[in-house]
């Protein structure tokens, strides 16, 4: 069973994060949910953004960086929106990653290092219509990261919700969310979706 780090969206550490974490311990894996916002949620993207921007991007990763020095480094290392920020940078450059899941967000790889790194397996998962992921030069991202790499995955879904595997929020869609977690499940156990 794998060892995973799951960073929560700009919203928070909240119970549609929580709720998909228990998913995975479900099925058998060991999962930890790092708090980012030190307790502080949102109640609309605008304002978590605005937490974010608050605080800087730098920092989000900075917590998630400082986070992960108390578990084994021997991970996957998730992430949802603006928690991708972490896991991206964990899954780059900490010896040991085991791989990356990245929901609903993609940064380009030469963000935080020249290369991915080779043997470190990488699901993408956004909606293709969200103006987040796809207008905002996520989706090209992960298009470039995925390229010509049988270990890296781009999973696009219908529609344009960004927070869609969230089950707590208005713009959760059940049948890509359990698409998602079945595609997740998969990954974790060391095969193909």
């Amino acid at each position: 069973m794998a060892e995973v780090v799951l960073f929560h969206h700009a919203l928070g550490l909240g119970p549609g994060v929580l709720a998909f974490a228990g998913e995975l311990r479900r099925a058998g894996h060991t999962v930890h949910t790092p708090d980012l916002f030190e307790g502080r949620t949102f109640g609309s993207l605008a304002e978590g953004m605005a937490h974010v921007a608050g605080i800087g991007f730098g920092e989000v990763v900075a917590r998630g960086l400082r986070a992960a020095d108390a578990l084994p480094a021997e991970a996957v290392y998730a992430g949802f929106s603006v928690g991708v920020l972490p896991a991206q940078c964990l899954a780059q450059t900490r010896p040991g990653a085991r791989g990356a899941l990245l929901f609903h967000s993609c940064v380009p790889v030469a963000e935080f290092g020249p290369a991915w790194p080779k043997g470190v397996p990488v699901q993408v998962h956004g909606k293709e219509g969200d103006p987040l992921f796809a207008g905002e030069g996520d989706l090209d991202a992960a298009r470039l990261l995925v390229a010509g790499a049988a270990d890296r995955e781009l999973f696009l879904y219908p529609g344009d919700e960004h927070f869609f595997a969230d089950p707590t929020l208005p713009s959760y869609d059940p049948d890509a969310a359990a698409l998602l977690t079945e595609r997740v499940l998969a990954f974790l156990a060391g095969g193909r979706p």
